[in-house]
């Protein structure tokens, strides 16, 4: 039995991990107002989308699992080996550095914040 849970949890991860997305994340430490929430705070566990993902709005509310894949500066090993987070696009990153402006606890929870910008997968 216990055989069989791992090979659905091991299927249910490489299923996961093949419609993972590149790109990169920054953070944030201001959570309110918010684009699609205004002064409604979201929690902690949130991030802000990019021009490309933004799509006038339609992305609030969407949820993400965030897994750091790497460096983009000379900040060695910024991962935290296999942590993942999951949050919710609260606001508009307009210009930002990364595909994902995460906040500094989801940031925090998956890499060194002193890294500043990191390599991820999202999904």
């Amino acid at each position: 039995m216990k055989s069989i849970f791992f090979i659905i949890v091991l299927i249910s991860s490489l299923v996961s991990m093949a419609r993972a997305i590149p790109g990169t994340a920054t953070f944030y430490q201001q959570y309110t107002p918010s684009a699609c929430y205004g002064s409604t705070p979201e929690g902690v566990m949130i991030a802000a989308a990019s021009d490309p993902l933004w799509d006038g709005g339609a992305i609030c509310g969407k949820m993400f699992t965030v897994k750091c894949t790497g460096a983009t500066n000379p900040v060695p090993h910024p991962c935290y080996d296999g942590k993942t987070v999951t949050v919710k696009i609260v606001d508009h990153c307009p210009g930002c550095g990364g595909t994902l402006d995460l906040s500094k606890e989801a940031f925090e929870s998956i890499a060194d914040p002193v890294a500043g910008v990191i390599k991820i997968e999202y999904w």
